[in-house]
């Protein structure tokens, strides 16, 4: 059986801390939103789907017109699982995995998402979790069968508590993975933190 990888990029947050939909807001001269579809495309999936929320308008014009599904979270109290779950409802019913994606974590490197796709490919049964310094972080692959679980009622911290002999860290040079852009303190630091770098 063929193996392939869909990828599901959460966007629907309502970035209460930020004070501003962080989904358009720039890094590195580029929308966060941008830098996650840009490299998920590169890794070669070509099942996208976006949940897109409370700041759905401005985000939409953003990404119109690439190649990707777009499903609406019209529940503006809900969780992140009910957008997991309105994502996989719309992905390719052969897909073998399904990578979930942040779009507040848009300092993830390209070549990560690269190398949890080919990782999949080889172990298809196990939830793949990106490591920097033996810390976990995003965006994660799970198998289809074991996402499906959200289905359920499971959150995918449960799911991954629930499977830990499927749980497979993937040690990646990419401190990207534990960017969690989340106030304007976290933005002012990650874009200190790449014109340092830069």
């Amino acid at each position: 059986m063929a193996l392939s990888v869909s990828a599901i990029l959460l966007a629907a947050g309502r970035s209460r801390r930020m004070g501003q939909p962080k989904q358009i807001m720039s890094i590195n001269g580029k929308p966060f939103i941008s830098h996650c579809l840009d490299h998920i495309a590169a890794a070669g999936i070509g099942d996208i789907v976006v949940v897109l929320g409370a700041h759905r308008r401005e985000v939409f014009q953003l990404i119109a017109g690439r190649p990707m599904k777009v499903v609406f979270n019209w529940a503006p109290q809900s969780e992140m699982a009910d957008s997991v779950r309105l994502g996989l409802s719309a992905v390719d019913l052969g897909a073998s995995g399904v990578l979930i994606c942040l779009s507040d974590h848009p300092l993830v490197a390209g070549d990560t998402y690269q190398r949890l796709v080919d990782f999949h490919r080889l172990h298809p049964d196990k939830i793949v979790i990106p490591t920097f310094r033996k810390r976990r972080g995003h965006p994660v692959l799970f198998p289809k069968a074991l996402i499906d679980q959200v289905f359920s009622g499971f959150h995918m911290r449960q799911i991954i508590d629930r499977s830990t002999q499927a749980v497979e860290g993937l040690e990646a040079d990419d401190g990207g993975i534990l960017w969690d852009i989340d106030t304007p303190e976290d933005y002012d630091r990650a874009c200190r933190s790449i014109a340092k770098a830069g």
